[in-house]
């Protein structure tokens, strides 16, 4: 298997048009499977709120799908959730409390719950004629200590997890799949150890496993740069004496762009690391952390240079596909994370935190570099000429998504490539202006200098406002190509209320200048270095957006 995995959970669920455009792509690059990450976006026979007004893949959907892929040499797999990451699901409290053990985790060991599993399957074996099936099984912490507790007392968390995980690996059989599991979870708990990444005894590891004869292990990393770790963990996998499949990752879930130059870097070490330890089935994930902001068609740099790193497209092919110059044209819009040179901010996406940090609360303002707005204002000018070269004029309007865009020669006349590379234009336009903005705003008001704030707010503040409008709609018009419509209300939540922010912010400024508000609290607070993240709720504001846990 050399894979794609496509995160379809977050918000951002494909079009059926741009899913037939992307496997199109991806089969032309030498991929022979497609992976549909849906942790509640598809139907549920019997389920009906079940992905309710989330985007969910319907059956025939599916079916579609499934077909055109075996018409391009593509193996579609089913990638869902058994045990924890339901909390779309979890929203219908009234309809599955009964099966909730804590957070987002099912209730193990409740004959509910397999019923609901059961028909989790019924429906894959009817959407589906792949019979490999990726059961997740990951990140569940808390599992048995929320309701499981109640009923059944304390009880070691591995061994939950193990009988719950033999209980699907039966279900899955009745319907005839193979299933494979993320391994980190039951890794750190058959080793008692939080650290995965930790040495451990391979002895140890067998007499702590007793794993179904018929799951394979998803060994996942996306961090790693050297081949020794790979190897490693990998070993360690293996002597779960269990198939080993590894995952790595294409970078697409840091913000409204990719990091294609980080995929570049951990790729290659970790396939070498596949080939030395005989490992020969790979996917490479596309996740979309907080809302699937970024488009799939984004990673195509990456997913070419991983396919020619497992020896799956030749150099030559991959120059037909996708030609040098207009590779290193379209990776110039990744500049838009690296401002004045910054690298990497602690795993955080800097073009994400500069547009919603707040104009007066400024959490993320210790990591605003210095001359970002000049910055973005150069390279707004590179972006447009590159576009130009690569896409033509960028007001001519896409052809629709999926109309054969997956099958043009080079791999540049996709409509969905063009729409993301007009809303990264877009974006870098508003950082123009808006990167700095706290920053200004701070410094006029506690230099006491009117003079300066008035012009501030007459001009960078309505500008800004603007900016962000063309933004909204380029990357309406990116997300209506390439994905379904429902997601996109968080994203109009969220730009919406950075818009309204920035209005009344200035309404204020204007008040102070004009001396009929004696003072701005939020501005007179100090600036901290604290933590932030690549999460909307932890950059836009201190005050509490979510009762979700961080």
């Amino acid at each position: 298997m050399f894979g794609v995995m496509i995160d379809c959970s977050r918000n951002a669920v494909m079009s059926p048009e741009s899913l037939k455009a992307f496997i199109g792509m991806i089969a032309r690059m030498g991929f022979d499977t497609l992976m549909l990450y849906t942790e509640d976006t598809y139907e549920v026979k019997n389920q009906p709120c079940f992905g309710h007004l989330r985007g969910r893949y319907s059956t025939e959907e599916l079916k579609e799908a499934d077909a055109y892929c075996r018409a391009n040499g593509i193996e579609l797999v089913p990638c869902i959730q058994t045990l924890a990451h339901l909390n779309g699901m979890f929203r219908w409290e009234s309809v599955y409390g009964g099966v909730k053990d804590c957070d987002d985790i099912l209730l193990a060991g409740e004959e509910k719950t397999y019923e609901l599993i059961r028909d989790m399957f019924a429906s894959l074996a009817e959407s589906f004629t792949s019979r490999r099936v990726h059961i997740g099984m990951d990140e569940a912490y808390m599992v048995g200590l929320g309701r499981y507790r109640s009923i059944h007392g304390v009880e070691e968390r591995f061994d939950i997890i193990n009988r719950h995980l033999h209980r699907v690996c039966d279900i899955a059989e009745e319907f005839g799949f193979r299933p494979m599991i993320w391994s980190d979870m039951f890794c750190k708990l058959a080793l008692n150890q939080d650290n995965y990444y930790a040495k451990a005894d391979p002895e140890e590891i067998r007499k702590a496993a007793n794993l179904p004869e018929n799951v394979s292990l998803v060994y996942w990393d996306y961090y790693g740069r050297d081949e020794k770790r790979y190897e490693d963990q990998i070993r360690l996998n293996q002597a779960f004496d269990r198939e080993v499949i590894f995952a790595g990752g294409a970078w697409t879930w840091r913000g409204f762009l990719p990091d294609n130059d980080v995929a570049f870097s951990v790729t290659e070490p970790a396939l070498e690391a596949c080939r030395a330890c005989g490992v020969d089935s790979v996917f490479i994930t596309l996740w979309g952390d907080d809302g699937g902001e970024c488009s799939r068609f984004a990673a195509i740099p990456a997913l070419l240079e991983a396919a020619k790193a497992a020896g799956r497209l030749s150099e030559e092919t991959a120059e037909k596909l996708f030609p040098k110059e207009k590779r290193d044209a379209f990776l110039l819009c990744e500049k838009l994370n690296h401002p004045c040179g910054a690298r990497d901010l602690g795993g955080q996406s800097t073009s994400k935190f500069l547009l919603y940090n707040d104009p007066f609360t400024g959490l993320m303002n210790h990591a605003v570099p210095k001359g970002a707005d000049a910055f973005y204002r150069t390279v707004l000018k590179e972006l447009r000429a590159a576009g130009r070269e690569l896409f033509g004029e960028t007001e001519t309007a896409p052809e629709p998504a999926g109309s054969a865009s997956g099958m043009e020669e080079d791999l540049c006349g996709a409509a969905e490539l063009k729409t993301f590379w007009e809303a990264a234009e877009a974006l870098c336009a508003v950082l123009s202006i808006k990167s700095e903005l706290s920053v200004r705003t701070k410094q006029a008001f506690r230099a006491g200098d009117r003079d300066a704030m008035r012009e501030i707010a007459e001009r960078d503040y309505p500008e800004a406002l603007r900016l962000l409008k063309a933004f909204h709609k380029a990357y309406q018009t990116w997300w209506m190509t390439e994905n379904k419509p429902y997601g996109f209300d968080v994203q109009d939540i969220r730009l919406g209320g950075l818009m309204q922010r920035l209005e009344s912010c200035r309404e204020r400024l204007c008040a102070w200048c004009a001396g009929t508000l004696s003072e701005i609290p939020e501005l007179a607070e100090e600036d901290l270095d604290t933590d932030g993240g690549t999460f909307w709720y932890r950059i836009a504001s201190p005050n509490v957006l979510s009762h979700m846990l961080p």
